[in-house]
């Protein structure tokens, strides 16, 4: 009986240090959680708000709303990452999700050779511009007449629909020659956003860039697939539900310096036997601190045959007033001919905050 209640007494006097010592492991636990997640998940955002005045539609002038964008980056591993990206405006929509491996091999100790494999929800590399944030692009309107249409970014393209530049598959990309050559083959569905595929082939997109010096870039890519026409096209003739062959491709170039940027790429398209082309040089000049000037010409022409082609000669100022927060302000003369069309003004106004 002594020895029960000697070893009760001695139970019951540790309890608080027991106690004090479960906290504390928990505590460290939280801790340590806490301190992965920081290492591995990595949180950004973004938005875009403005005016935007066209004497071209109805009405002519509203405030409006272009993106508010939540982006997260985690590490799985290593070489093993995925990435995902929500737009919340209009009813939200889920812009990318996909998960990216990283292999790598080493060659006579000279040539580093990377090889990334993606697949899921991603931009089309197709075309220079199109994978592009819209935080760094100059322009208010973000993409060229040829790169919204041909890529489906704004939907312009009826019988492809609006597709935002993205698509799901898989692609294999990589860097060879110690970074001189980079290139991104794409298998993908070739139906746009969030979207399964309306017939039995695929598009294959390829796409390559050389950088020959620090501050230049040139390269191509192209889209061969068979399309399915989700509406009626005014351009081709292409009716609601039909396939029809699709070709794309693309050539240009870029230059980055810490004064200068210019951006240029011819475009051609060809759906079914209708060909489509177009042509964008887009500049910015730095003249006074963190103040940019921005000029941009932007031809397109989704009929060569029926010439409906529109020219718009852009320019504008945008200012830097945070790393990565700009306002923006920038006048557009839109040149059209064919089907009727009238030419127009647009004066455009935008504030972008990121994190």
């Amino acid at each position: 009986m002594r020895k029960t209640l000697l070893l009760s007494i001695i139970l019951l006097s540790s309890m608080p240090g027991i106690q004090k010592s479960l906290i504390a492991q928990e505590k460290t636990s939280l801790n340590q959680v806490v301190n992965t997640l920081k290492e591995r998940i990595s949180l950004a955002g973004y938005a875009q708000l403005g005016y935007t005045y066209d004497d071209a539609a109805k009405p002519d002038n509203t405030f409006d709303i272009k993106r508010i964008i939540f982006m997260a980056h985690g590490k799985i591993t290593k070489r093993w990452t995925c990435d995902f990206m929500y737009d919340f405006y209009n009813g939200g929509m889920l812009l990318e999700v996909y998960t990216d491996y990283q292999f790598e091999k080493i060659k006579n100790n000279v040539n580093k050779i990377v090889l990334n494999t993606s697949c899921s929800l991603i931009h089309v590399p197709y075309t220079i511009e199109n994978e592009l944030s819209p935080t760094t692009v100059e322009l208010i309107n973000c993409y060229s007449q040829s790169v919204c249409y041909l890529a489906g970014v704004s939907g312009s393209d009826k019988c492809y629909g609006m597709t935002s530049g993205r698509d799901i598959g898989m692609m294999i990309h990589g860097k060879l020659f110690h970074d001189f050559l980079q290139y991104k083959v794409a298998v993908m569905n070739g139906q746009g956003l969030n979207t399964k595929d309306k017939n039995s082939q695929k598009d294959v997109v390829g796409n390559l860039m050389i950088y020959p010096l620090e501050w230049l870039s040139v390269g191509g890519s192209f889209i061969r697939g068979t399309g399915h026409a989700i509406a009626d096209s005014e351009y081709t003739g292409i009716k609601t539900g039909e396939n029809y062959a699709k070709k794309r491709w693309s050539a240009g170039g870029v230059v980055t310096t810490s004064r200068f940027n210019l951006r240029t790429e011819y475009l051609g398209g060809k759906d079914r036997n209708v060909k489509s082309e177009g042509f964008y040089a887009t500049g910015s000049v730095c003249f006074a601190r963190n103040l940019d000037f921005i000029a941009s010409f932007d031809y397109f022409n989704p009929n060569k045959a029926a010439d409906f082609k529109q020219n718009n000669y852009i320019a504008g100022v945008q200012y830097w007033f945070y790393p990565r927060c700009r306002l923006q302000a920038q006048y557009t003369f839109c040149d059209k001919k064919g089907n009727g069309q009238k030419d127009s003004n647009l004066i455009q106004a935008q504030v972008q905050v990121r994190f």
